[in-house]
């Protein structure tokens, strides 16, 4: 069994660049199973070109990604999701005329078996696996509080209703890691008191969370450690508390955030 606080993410000295731009030089982080891992940074910090990194998006320049003990690195992101990590994106990437219902069972691609000729043939085994897969998807949108919007075009969804979509979404793939790109970007503050408890709610059934997030005051109430990056390099790690009293941090960053 493993233990409950092992390592389920690592990234070892990991860099990229896009021309002359350095947007990750040598950043490691580690991120223990069944906690809330936050990354913050200003904007250009390179917070979203590690997820895309970690999520097989981009290769690395440089460094190492293991999950769970294995090497990901110059996997591709359909490959990363089987092995248990899924994510949301800083930009809503819904099917916006399918409906939400439509929207959850596509995520559970990388956990069906039935292939082209299940689906021509719709033998018994591809019925049921379908059965599942929506019965899944609906209980996955009551999980995040939406299933009365079940039928509904994703494009007729409130805001706050979209966001939560999409982490139903990446939950349909059944995540070792759940990898949140600003979930809170847009909210207001009624729309992120309800994310933090879904939040916290998620945790708390088991999947460890990776969150990249702007609102100072949810990554601070919300994670057990928070890594800091500015102009693509770690500057801290640690508690929130001690890395809102980091000096570095507090001038590249929290000072204006704080204030």
């Amino acid at each position: 069994m493993t233990p409950p606080n092992a390592a389920v993410l690592d990234v070892t000295g990991v860099s990229k660049h896009f021309g002359g731009l350095a947007a990750l030089t040598g950043v490691s982080i580690t991120v223990k199973r069944g906690e809330i891992f936050g990354l913050i940074g200003p904007n250009g910090a390179g917070k979203t070109t590690l997820f895309n990194i970690v999520t097989g998006l981009y290769p690395p320049d440089a460094g190492e990604i293991a999950f769970n003990g294995a090497r990901l690195t110059g996997m591709k992101p359909h490959q990363v999701a089987e092995c248990g990590i899924a994510r949301t994106f800083q930009n809503i990437r819904l099917f916006a005329n399918m409906s939400a219902l439509e929207n959850v069972m596509v995520g559970r691609h990388v956990r069906t078996r039935a292939g082209v000729g299940g689906a021509v043939l719709r033998n018994a085994a591809t019925r049921a696996e379908e059965a599942a897969i929506t019965a899944r998807a609906y209980a996955l949108l009551e999980y995040v509080g939406i299933a009365g919007h079940a039928v509904e075009p994703a494009f007729c969804l409130s805001y706050g209703d979209q966001r939560r979509l999409e982490v139903a979404r990446a939950l349909a793939t059944d995540p070792v890691l759940l990898a949140l790109d600003e979930p809170a970007a847009g909210m207001n503050a009624t729309e992120t008191a309800k994310l933090k408890r879904l939040l916290e709610r998620i945790r708390g059934d088991g999947t460890t969370l990776l969150l990249i997030e702007h609102d100072v005051k949810l990554v601070m109430g919300l994670c057990d450690r928070v890594a800091v990056l500015d102009y693509g390099r770690k500057i801290a790690e640690g508690a929130p508390l001690e890395v809102q009293r980091d000096p570095a941090v507090v001038e590249a960053y929290l000072g204006g955030a704080l204030a």
